[in-house]
């Protein structure tokens, strides 16, 4: 478990050291640590609880015509894996895409907050390790999700019905999210509701409404039961809670007042639905992880003294090295994770 402790080490290390790098090295700074958690992401070798099936998904491409790629559930997912297969390569290939995808989304999202490093040490435990690791289809879509809140962060409405139903080709699921950029618009509200309701409608009509029923009967129908995942949906409660009580103290715009405000009552009402459906609630709420990255980052601005501020992030710090202790230690599919293995080591 060693190398889920190094990438935790790396933004630890950015959150702890005393300097600050010079303005001109920030972006290849960046870029250096991204390319690393990518490529930890992309040449792992059967790590992950999904890993047979993803290879599946890649013997299945191959053999399928362009039409019935565009065609096909996920078409976004499958459009890589055909492209790999075209092109000789093999799961790791794809494995690399995807996390490249996920990292830029993280870093990207991370960068617009106030302390950057901090933000990236939230997502270390689960977004990277677990999801990006594990759930390779959800974990795309989550990444385009997080392209999509910058640019909603920052008014563009259109920029990110545009990323999530990018993410949507790698994950359907990911049109759920498409009503907040209405939700969420300060201003012109009604055409952004107008904006985010036809994006919705058309999302849904090429992602989802076709298989409703089966993801009704799948995730509600059959009560699967997803391990951990009232752990999960109660990770995204704490901070939707802090941020309800707190986000006057935030130092917010109106419009990331709005949009947070909304997914933290998501992230509360998913608390009574995952009893309902554990596995279903489980999924939707990995799209409001980005909600803990949000909050934990800039829950050092409650308060004005720098101590406070100092036990405020190690605090942050501390709680996140626990989760990814917990999820080491006693998870049901840790084994899915351990040991850790890179391709470059096991493959003859």
């Amino acid at each position: 478990m060693l190398p889920y402790w190094l990438l935790f080490l790396i933004p630890s290390l950015g959150v702890l050291a005393p300097y600050r790098l010079a303005p001109a090295s920030r972006p290849l700074m960046w870029w250096l640590v991204g390319s690393l958690f990518a490529l930890t992401i992309g040449l792992r070798f059967e790590v992950g609880g999904d890993w047979g099936s993803y290879l599946t998904y890649l013997e299945r491409a191959s053999a399928m015509t362009p039409f019935e790629v565009i065609t096909a559930e996920d078409p976004g997912y499958y459009l890589l894996n055909w492209l790999v297969a075209q092109l000789g390569g093999s799961i790791y290939w794809v494995n690399l895409a995807c996390g490249a995808i996920v990292m830029a989304g993280v870093i990207a999202f991370a960068r617009q907050q106030p302390l950057p490093w901090l933000a990236l040490l939230v997502a270390v435990p689960y977004l990277i390790t677990v999801v990006a690791m594990g759930y390779t289809r959800q974990s795309v879509a989550l990444g385009f999700i997080l392209l999509g809140l910058v640019a909603l962060g920052e008014g563009r409405v259109r920029v990110f019905v545009a990323w999530v139903l990018i993410g949507a080709a790698f994950h359907k699921s990911a049109v759920l999210l498409l009503p907040i950029a209405g939700l969420a618009a300060s201003q012109s509200r009604l055409t952004s509701m107008a904006w985010a309701g036809t994006a919705t409608l058309i999302g849904g009509y090429l992602f989802l409404f076709d298989a409703a029923d089966e993801l009704w009967a799948n995730y509600v129908e059959a009560d699967y039961q997803s391990q951990g995942g009232l752990v999960r949906v109660l990770m995204n409660a704490v901070p939707a809670i802090l941020f309800l009580v707190f986000q006057g103290y935030l130092k917010l715009e109106a419009s990331e007042r709005r949009l947070w405000w909304w997914l933290s009552v998501l992230a509360i009402v998913c608390l009574p639905l995952v009893v309902m459906s554990s596995t279903a609630t489980d999924r939707v709420a990995l799209y409001l992880i980005p909600l803990q990255i949000f909050v934990f980052a800039r829950l050092h601005l409650l308060s004005g003294d720098l101590r406070w501020q100092t036990v405020i992030v190690c605090s942050v710090l501390v709680y996140y090295a626990t989760v990814l202790f917990v999820w080491l230690m006693f998870a049901a599919n840790a084994e899915s994770w351990l040991p850790y293995r890179l391709v470059w080591f096991v493959a003859g």
